[in-house]
């Protein structure tokens, strides 16, 4: 049995962090502070605090030349990094609990933790520009702000269906590292006067509150021109409201939305947008480099451009898009490693005929409108 003032001193080692020698073990203790800290940052939920002390721990194991439990500890933080997520004031948020919408918050907002980058999509040169911008001013976010200034974060995204609208709020919220807020305007619109704007307020105290990329999809529903002959009130007080809020807004939070008709938005919207970027059906090359993207590992050898060309033109990248995983999966069916270029022309023009279609459909609906109100 050891004596007094040598376990004594065993402790006061080990309260400086230093090994305790047992004869057939090797036992690290961290130092009291640290571990106070680690303690005291639990119990507030300051998750930033926690890792970094953690990381602390760390570092003094491998000092003391405790390599494994040192590298086990790293990987830990590590994945525990992973789960977490910065809000508007740098501290860290659990991307899994506080970052997921409760209460009434949960029907208008729903989450999601896109893998999406901007190398997926095939945009033209100035949307490309624009959003590469956007996303370098948020990752030197402190250095724009020191120096006074605010970084590109509320967007506007003009285009037909299926140009890559969505997809671009998926990819900024991958390239950022944030979740993907889908603002669900079904409800948030009521016919109740007051309460759509209430629920407006909710959505834009989580814009400050949880940082993220939000996103109104549709905007046109409440982006409306004031004063037009079907104008309603309620509506005309959201967009009121939505401007205001807009205005005010000075959080870390990217807000986003999109629209198939720039052409009814109300004018004062556009100044309140720090960019709109404008979508386009895709060129023949562009149509050429996504199905070439899309395809991957199933591209037919050889792959025959100039066909392609002709048979994807007039076709939006979504339409494209469904056209080839259409064509990859009747590959898999038939146990092929390659798509078949017979079957790729078919699942394209299939597309064609069908947004020829919807095309023919909407022309129709948008006639007999006008004939109704004359």
């Amino acid at each position: 049995m050891k004596s007094e003032p040598e376990q004594n001193s065993r402790l006061k080692g080990a309260q400086f962090g230093q090994s305790i020698k047992y004869p057939n073990q090797d036992i690290s203790v961290a130092s009291s502070d640290q571990l106070k800290a680690l303690i005291k940052s639990h119990i507030s939920r300051d998750d930033g605090q926690f890792l970094s002390v953690a990381m602390q721990v760390a570092a003094h194991e491998a000092k003391l030349g405790h390599g494994k439990l040192a590298e086990e500890l790293r990987d830990l933080i590590d994945a525990a990094k992973a789960r977490v997520v910065q809000d508007a004031s740098g501290k860290l948020v659990a991307i899994g609990s506080a970052a997921k919408p409760r209460g009434e918050l949960a029907n208008l907002l729903t989450v999601s933790h896109p893998a999406n980058r901007l190398g997926d999509m095939v945009l033209d040169e100035v949307a490309s520009t624009q959003l590469q911008r956007v996303i370098k001013e948020q990752r030197q976010l402190a250095r724009i702000k020191e120096h006074g200034l605010a970084p590109r974060r509320k967007l506007l995204l003009v285009g037909p269906p299926g140009t890559g609208k969505t997809m671009t709020a998926a990819a900024l919220a991958g390239e950022l590292g944030i979740p993907l807020f889908l603002v669900r305007l079904d409800s948030l619109i009521t016919k109740f006067m007051g309460e759509t704007a209430t629920k407006l307020r909710q959505v834009f105290d989580a814009v400050t509150d949880i940082r993220g990329v939000y996103f109104f999809d549709e905007f046109d529903a409440i982006g409306s021109q004031r004063g037009v002959a079907n104008d309603v009130g309620e509506i005309r007080r959201v967009l009121n409201s939505f401007l205001q809020m807009i205005e005010q807004d000075t959080s870390n939070s990217l807000i986003i939305a999109a629209t198939n008709h720039a052409e009814i938005l109300d004018y004062a919207l556009f100044r309140r947008f720090d960019d709109v970027v404008e979508y386009h059906l895709p060129s023949p090359a562009q149509a050429v480099d996504l199905i070439r993207s899309r395809l991957g590992h199933f591209t037919p050898k050889p792959f025959r451009k100039d066909a392609l060309q002709g048979q994807a033109e007039g076709l939006s990248h979504a339409e494209i898009c469904r056209a080839v995983d259409a064509s990859i999966k009747d590959a898999i069916l038939h146990d092929l490693t390659k798509v078949q270029p017979t079957e790729l022309g078919r699942a394209l023009g299939e597309r064609r005929l069908i947004s020829a279609r919807l095309a023919q459909n909407a022309k129709h609906v948008s006639t007999h409108a006008r004939s109704t109100t004359r």
